[in-house]
């Protein structure tokens, strides 16, 4: 019963973790094949500044019109001139944006999106979430389980040497540190810092 019980409660937990991790850990709007560059690249094709406002607040849209129009000037010129106003519009759309969310823009990126995040935009195109859920559930399940398990075990032998008793914990920590995380995260505390997370024991 308890194993049942357990499934759908690690569903909801981790994929209610999924939706509130916040932009800056896994951040995928500011590489090259991110929805932002690629609203953007439509934008330009099209003439049409549309389709990227919905990536800025409102109080940086006229910022952004205004940097659309003087793109299409620039690009009509030449193809150099066409590559130049390009990548001048994508850094400064994706650095707005970015700041939009409270996040650090640190440059273009042209690393691929992150596996788990192509998922999540394949989920949207298909209108079901079914098998993304299934496995960031069993993500959060294996990592926990393992740190358990590890724990657990050096736990047995923690009083049979001061050695053993480091060994429990240095696994005892990673195992809390790893379980605060993610509840923070699914409260809305993000860690936004990778120092360890002080406990008070």
């Amino acid at each position: 019963m308890k194993g049942k019980f357990l499934i759908p409660c690690i569903s909801v937990f981790f994929f209610s973790f999924f939706l509130v991790i916040p932009s800056w850990v896994k951040a995928h709007c500011d590489t090259l094949e991110g929805p932002v560059v690629l609203a953007a690249k439509t934008a330009l094709e099209k003439m049409d500044v549309n389709p990227v406002l919905k990536w800025v607040k409102k109080e940086n849209e006229q910022e952004i019109r205004a940097l659309f129009k003087k793109a299409l000037v620039v690009r009509s010129k030449s193809p150099e001139a066409k590559e130049l106003a390009d990548r001048y519009f994508f850094e400064t759309l994706v650095r707005i944006h970015r700041a939009g969310e409270g996040a650090p823009y640190t440059g273009l990126k042209s690393d691929p999106v992150e596996p788990i995040i192509a998922e999540a935009d394949r989920s949207l195109e298909k209108g079901s979430v079914d098998h993304l859920v299934k496995h960031i559930t069993e993500e959060l399940a294996r990592g926990i389980q393992q740190r358990f398990t590890k724990t657990q075990e050096k736990r047995k032998h923690a009083e049979d040497s001061i050695a053993a008793g480091r060994e429990f914990v240095e696994a005892y920590v990673e195992f809390t540190h790893y379980v605060e995380r993610l509840y923070l995260d699914l409260i809305g505390q993000p860690h936004l810092s990778t120092e360890p997370i002080h406990h008070k024991h």
